[in-house]
């Protein structure tokens, strides 16, 4: 029996749709995951950072950047620690005889500067990073005595002010962090509060 070849021509057609279909989803699909696991290891990365005592003894401090600090976003990271060395240098100018002063100001700088120097940026990532800037921020609190809540509060508000004023410093700086946060999607506040055990530090 003769079978006309327009219908086995559309069969065919729908056919080759459908392949292309799959093979199309099973890239799509492999690309998510791909970066997904992309996503997951840099989150793993963000929350290894941390502040260390040799960083708080100073003992390895960058040289002074100079002008070269504000030629770029992520500025000059000489020392490779993860703070940017004009305010890791402002942190030691201003802080000389306070190790527990400096552990908290150079936390709170490290949980800034991830904000700019993220190789990859999404609503994890952008959480994950300001779930570490909250702990900062707490820890700040955290070596002031609360008996009397407004010198509490004017002090912990003075530290961060410091922080703030020098990583935030231009207007690039200040447009980068306002985009990044936009990123952000609700969050609960980490469990630990600081890296470095601030009450084992003589001053």
């Amino acid at each position: 029996m003769y079978l006309p070849q327009k219908p086995f021509k559309i069969l065919k057609w729908f056919f080759l749709i459908l392949v292309g279909a799959f093979i199309v989803l099973v890239i799509v699909r492999a690309f998510h995951f791909y970066n997904l696991d992309k996503t997951n290891a840099e989150v793993a990365k963000i929350h290894a950072t941390k502040l260390t005592i040799d960083d708080v003894m100073g003992k390895n401090l960058p040289p002074d950047p100079g002008a070269d600090a504000n030629k770029t976003i992520a500025g000059i990271d000489a020392n490779n620690n993860g703070i940017r060395d004009d305010v890791e240098l402002a942190i030691f100018n201003a802080y000389p005889n306070s190790a527990k002063t400096r552990a908290v100001l150079l936390q709170y700088a490290l949980a800034l500067q991830m904000e700019v120097i993220q190789p990859i940026v999404n609503t994890i990532t952008a959480t994950e990073v300001i779930r570490e800037e909250d702990r900062a921020y707490q820890c700040i609190g955290e070596i002031f005595s609360r008996n009397d809540m407004k010198k509490f509060i004017e002090d912990g508000d003075r530290l961060i002010s410091f922080i703030e004023k020098r990583q935030l410093n231009t207007e690039e700086r200040k447009n980068g962090r306002n985009l990044f946060v936009k990123k952000v999607r609700s969050y609960s506040s980490l469990d630990r509060i600081c890296d470095i055990d601030y009450s084992k530090l003589s001053n």
